[in-house]
């Protein structure tokens, strides 16, 4: 999902947003905005004391004004030092303050959005979202905000100070201005469209190292350097093009503005120089109305040039505030799910996941009794895994509903409702920690070794643990790279084993065991079964002949349902799957 997917906010209202975030940081922004008001009028301070420098030091030798002179000169700079780093500390720390709250939010947001939303999202756009966006939005937060507000009040200053040395010829840059406004407001959209486009080659660079990274075994076997090698060329071209655009916008807009500038500058020393104003004016006065001119040429080049870093900052925020405006999982239920578990039951369930395509589910109803385990089978897509996804809530159904103890699962808490369910699936996810933490992750209270010992030691998992080196310390790498398949696996059903909750989702949960493994894991489970309530997606059906009931599935429908026995004593549909799965002629 990119920023296109949403109706564009205006710019003003993306900032404004924006600057709501500082509202917390009030006192740290009053020091700041004094510090820019200090530092404003040491610029206008300076231009100032041409007039008595000249007219009381060089024209009238006025000894009060040869001594004053430097020392307010000293005095000027001492108070510009101070205000300056003032300004520049002081916005800098809410500016940061700022883009850590946003990287928290949609952080949390990230945690706490829908599972489909994941299905369809790219990981490397997501990641560039809270990383190279943010850094865009800091920009527009402190810097920019910084050079803003204290470019705006020194060349407020200076303009001030030329029109009380001579109006008329200050009237020159109010001739400018429009033309200046009506350049600035053309180039401010343009630089948001090519932000964006930015932005979203950002991501798909991001994207394309995740997966060369995290496929590397891949490519390496299957020669595919060369097909990654076009891949990333194709997008890093892509970012190289879109920031080539927007360099080329920014060196256009400055010298333009500039010339605009220097134009009024011209007419102004023409105007000065000729005579007739300038028979009014002292020699000090007419050097302190040059001095601020030329002064106010840095702070208005300044501020012409922050326009694309403050529209780059406002496309940013406006993908960030997107995803922030983003529905998470819905979560209004009010009741608790307590202890025991008597009753699971599916009635009518159907579920579509995408619109225009066909359903993956198709009116599902099962009754499943406490203690039971239950085995779904049934070909590849034939919806066994959607089916017991459903039950966390990890998706919601689009028919039907789900009842536990005869409540819908959707009047429970998600926070109950997952706390009563141990889940392992197919594609096990390891974090980058030790096996210890791995296991014990998301206990609400520390774990004691002996409990840990004791759910790995059921997992079949304690023997090869004990065979590293740092044994129960040691560190698995990225989603578990240093265990092998087999290991990340047991390592999984040690962390469902140690939550030790009601309901057990199995999802393909020993497919990647040898069958020594297997069968030894196998035991394990069977002995945690028999106090759970258990839901099976079967790989290999010999491991759930022993199930109080097997739903057979078939493109999204249950086709039929019975035990072992049951279904094996006549032409079923479960009697075909398991000859054709069995080792046995």
């Amino acid at each position: 999902m990119t920023s296109s997917d949403h109706a564009e906010p205006s710019a003003s209202t993306t900032y404004k947003r924006l600057l709501s975030y500082i509202k917390p940081f009030k006192k740290q922004f009053a020091y700041a905005i004094a510090g820019m008001i200090g530092y404003a009028i040491t610029e206008a301070s300076f231009a100032a004391l041409m007039k008595p420098l000249l007219d009381g030091s060089f024209v009238e030798q006025d000894r009060q004004a040869i001594l004053l002179v430097p020392i307010i000169i000293i005095l000027i700079f001492v108070v510009r030092g101070v205000a300056g780093f003032a300004s520049t500390y002081y916005m800098s720390w809410i500016g940061w303050s700022v883009i850590k709250q946003l990287r928290k939010e949609v952080f949390n947001k990230y945690l706490t959005l829908p599972t489909q939303f994941y299905d369809n999202a790219s990981s490397g756009e997501l990641i560039s979202r809270i990383t190279f966006n943010s850094q865009r939005v800091a920009q527009a937060a402190s810097t920019t905000l910084t050079i803003m507000v204290r470019d705006s009040l020194t060349a407020i200053g200076l303009l001030a100070l030329m029109f009380y040395q001579s109006w008329q010829l200050s009237l020159c840059f109010l001739i400018i201005g429009p033309i200046i406004g009506l350049i600035v407001d053309r180039v401010s959209r343009q630089f948001r469209a090519v932000s964006r486009n930015i932005q979203d080659s950002m991501g798909e660079v991001s994207h394309v190292i995740q997966e060369a990274v995290d496929g590397s075994r891949v490519i390496k076997i299957f020669g595919g350097q060369e097909t990654e090698e076009n891949q990333f060329e194709l997008v890093n071209e892509r970012n190289r093009e879109f920031n080539m655009r927007e360099t080329a916008i920014r060196a256009l807009n400055v010298p333009v503005i500039q010339m605009l500038v220097a134009i009024a500058l011209a007419i102004i020393v023409y105007v000065a120089s000729s005579g007739g104003i300038t028979d009014r004016l002292s020699v000090g006065e007419f050097m302190s109305f040059v001095t601020a001119m030329l002064l106010l040429f840095q702070p208005l080049r300044r501020l012409t040039s922050l326009n694309s870093q403050i529209q780059n900052g406002i496309a940013a925020g406006e993908t960030l505030f997107a995803t922030l405006d983003l529905a998470s999982e819905q979560d209004l239920g009010t009741q608790t799910l307590l202890k025991p578990i008597n009753t699971i039951e599916y009635k009518n369930v159907g579920l579509q996941y995408i619109h225009d395509k066909p359903a993956v589910l198709n009116n599902v109803s099962l009754n499943i009794n406490a203690g039971e385990t239950v085995a779904f089978v049934g070909e590849s897509g034939s919806g066994k895994t959607s089916l017991v996804n459903l039950l966390p809530r990890l998706y919601e159904m689009n028919e039907g509903e789900i009842l536990i103890n005869g409540v819908p699962i959707t009047d429970y808490t998600l926070a109950s409702l997952r706390e009563s369910i141990a889940y392992v699936s197919q594609d096990v996810m390891l974090f980058n920690e030790s096996i210890a933490n791995n296991i014990a992750y998301g206990s609400a209270s520390a774990v004691d070794e002996a409990t840990l010992i004791e759910a790995c030691k059921t997992a079949h998992a304690h023997d090869f643990i004990m065979q590293f080196p740092d044994q129960y310390e040691t560190m698995v790498g990225e989603n578990g790279v240093m265990l092998s398949g087999g290991q990340r696996q047991r390592v999984a059903i040690a962390r469902a084993i140690l939550k030790n909750a009601p309901i057990l989702v199995l999802d393909e949960a020993t497919s990647a065991l040898d069958t020594e493994s297997e069968r030894k894991v196998q035991e394990g489970l069977e002995a945690l079964m028999q106090t759970r309530t258990t839901l099976v997606v079967a790989h290999r059906l010999s491991t759930i002949e022993r199930a109080n009931m097997i739903v057979v599935m078939d493109k999204g429908n249950v086709v039929e349902t019975g035990t072992h026995t049951e279904l094996m004593a006549s032409d079923t549909h479960y009697r075909r799957l398991h000859q054709l799965h069995s080792d046995k002629p």
